[in-house]
């Protein structure tokens, strides 16, 4: 199976988005360089530095699988069918989008009902030995909780939002000691970090 790893960029105080989804200057990094990084959603194009870049492609070559919430799915309407990063999704969800997976008959999209561990596995069997992303934010926090996750890879970005959605919402358990940081990257407006998680006990 392949490493299960919680990714996003982060602010200092520890938030991934607004209340409202919105992501102020978190993705600016995404824009401050001169290499040009297509994506798999027309008309957009990252403008990475060289460190930037690379770390990029040794994160999405390796890339399996994406696991998120319904409220994310929501929020990008699916990215209109095929994710940004060009791999299969699997949506955590009470309910089944069923027009938009009429409309969408041909997007590699997966909805699983019966909870994150499921959908987890499900992601699982479809990544094979790649890397399954598991967004962060509550997703992120349930997976922790139940002894999931493998590695907290974040994008922290030096800006203050002083509230919003932090990184692991809704965390019932205290204290999930990570292992020391690896910076893997410091580059413009970002640095790249990824830490082991240590214990996740799902007590």
């Amino acid at each position: 199976m392949g490493t299960v790893v919680a990714q996003a960029s982060m602010s200092l105080d520890g938030y991934i988005a607004k209340a409202d989804n919105s992501i102020g200057l978190l993705f600016d990094w995404y824009e401050a360089g001169d290499v040009e990084v297509p994506t798999a959603t027309s008309g957009l194009t990252f403008h990475l530095t060289a460190a930037s870049a690379d770390y990029w492609r040794s994160w999405t070559t390796d890339l399996g699988v994406i696991v998120c919430g319904r409220t994310l799915f929501d929020f990008t309407d699916g990215w209109g069918g095929r994710h940004t990063m060009d791999t299969p999704v699997v949506v955590v969800t009470h309910q089944v989008p069923t027009q938009w997976v009429q409309d969408h008959p041909d997007a590699p999209f997966e909805f699983v009902t019966d909870g994150v561990a499921a959908a987890l596995a499900r992601a699982q069997e479809i990544a094979g030995s790649k890397t399954v992303a598991v967004s962060a934010g509550t997703i992120a926090a349930q997976c922790l909780q139940l002894g999931l996750l493998d590695v907290v890879a974040m994008d922290l970005v030096p800006v203050v939002m002083g509230g919003g959605r932090p990184f692991f919402a809704g965390l019932s358990i205290e204290d999930v000691p990570l292992g020391d940081p690896e910076v893997c990257i410091v580059s413009s407006r970002v640095t790249h970090l990824r830490m082991p998680v240590l214990r996740a006990d799902p007590s």
